[in-house]
């Protein structure tokens, strides 16, 4: 069993590596998160009266994650249990969870970034990196603009790629679904607005809980990968966890982010602003602030050299059960 796991795990893994996110399918299909959002969206619509007090939308909020195993937990476990059924059932359990793993869209995104400011200047990097925060970009200088994307490649290789691979290993196709459903609901749900301060609150502490083991093995596969990556300084990225990692505002993202910075020589996060909201979160490694394109390049580097060990868990897990 623990083999079948190790082998779906590293199945969609090359799948999701060599393919990515292809967007003639997606134009045509909608995407498996797509169909999680309307699920996330009728419950919002259904549950989340304004006229209704917070503490009653409190509990309601508690139903989401409960239906959502129901409605994406349930059919994912039998779907799972009939593919088991067949000798090469696993095959498509692998592509079927491959769809929900981004190697190769996150790498995208994040080089658009430095390909914008090295050919179209300041404002095209702060419109390339629009497309994966949420802070204000038009505040941004070249450095904050590099380091916004740094942040949001090693905060998205902890949820969008660790997260579900972990979860996929644990619980098998229902695990992986279940945690992108999880996540979807954070992401819809689970901000501190009027609206869904108290509605998503269950929805925000589940995802700060189901992503709290990938964040420290992300950080760990980002430190290790930092031993084999030229230019980068692995005692560096594990000073910067131990140092920086518990201070930031999201109890899971300060791992990956202060790894990053740490092991690239920089420093990032710190003061941002979200709209006309400043926040004022600590600074991740204790590096230059001056971050560049290059910076973006360097850290795109380690990026996929940590892929890479994160591709030999399973590898190595199969080869142990083969001998």
């Amino acid at each position: 069993m623990v083999e079948v796991q190790a082998a779906i795990v590293l199945t969609a893994l090359v799948i999701d590596g060599l393919a990515g996110d292809p967007d003639w399918l997606w134009r045509r299909l909608p995407h498996p998160v797509v169909w999680f959002g309307a699920v996330i969206a009728r419950l919002d619509r259904g549950l989340n009266r304004p006229a209704w007090s917070a503490p009653r939308r409190r509990v309601l909020g508690v139903l989401v994650p409960l239906c959502l195993v129901a409605a994406i937990g349930g059919p994912a476990l039998i779907l799972s249990l009939s593919l088991r059924q067949h000798p090469l059932g696993w095959t498509v359990e692998a592509l079927l969870a491959a769809v929900l793993v981004a190697q190769n869209s996150l790498a995208r995104h994040v080089s658009r970034v430095a390909q914008a400011l090295e050919t179209d200047g300041l404002s095209g990097g702060r419109q390339a990196v629009s497309m994966i925060v949420g802070r204000n970009v038009a505040v941004l200088d070249e450095h904050g603009v590099s380091r916004a994307a740094i942040e949001s490649l090693a905060e998205n290789f902890s949820d969008g790629i660790t997260a579900p691979v972990l979860w996929l290993a644990l619980g098998g196709l229902p695990g992986i679904a279940l945690y992108k459903a999880f996540n979807t609901a954070d992401s819809m749900i689970g901000h501190r607005t009027e609206r869904h301060l108290a509605f998503g609150w269950a929805s925000a502490r589940l995802d700060d809980l189901v992503n709290l083991p990938a964040s420290r093995l992300t950080a760990l596969l980002i430190v290790v990968a930092a031993c084999v990556t030229p230019g980068c300084r692995p005692a560096a990225a594990w000073a910067a966890i131990r140092r920086d990692a518990r201070h930031h505002r999201s109890p899971n993202a300060g791992w990956p982010e202060a790894a990053m910075a740490g092991a690239l020589g920089l420093r990032i996060g710190g003061p941002r602003q979200y709209g006309t909201h400043m926040v004022d979160d600590h600074w991740m490694g204790d590096g230059r602030a001056t971050a560049t394109a290059v910076d973006i390049r360097a850290a795109l580097r380690l990026y996929r050299v940590s892929l890479g060990v994160l591709w030999l868990l399973p590898a190595a897990v199969l080869a142990v059960g083969l001998l």
